[in-house]
């Protein structure tokens, strides 16, 4: 039987306007570039490092 992949869910909720120019290109990493854009990504360490960037921005549901 097939495993099944641990999937996140993450969810734009504040502006990346005046962030530092890297915040800005996680957010576009993690397919996000506008308030209340989401994403479901597989959960592997690299987008963990990439949320953990810009925590303050977005809002995460583990699906």
């Amino acid at each position: 039987m097939a495993e099944k992949k641990k999937t996140v869910t993450i969810t734009q909720i504040h502006s990346a306007a005046g962030r530092y120019a890297d915040q800005r290109q996680t957010l576009i990493g993690l397919r996000l570039n506008k308030i209340r854009r989401s994403s479901t990504l597989e959960d592997t360490p690299a987008v963990r490092g990439m949320i953990n960037k810009v925590k303050h921005l977005v809002r995460v549901d583990e699906g």
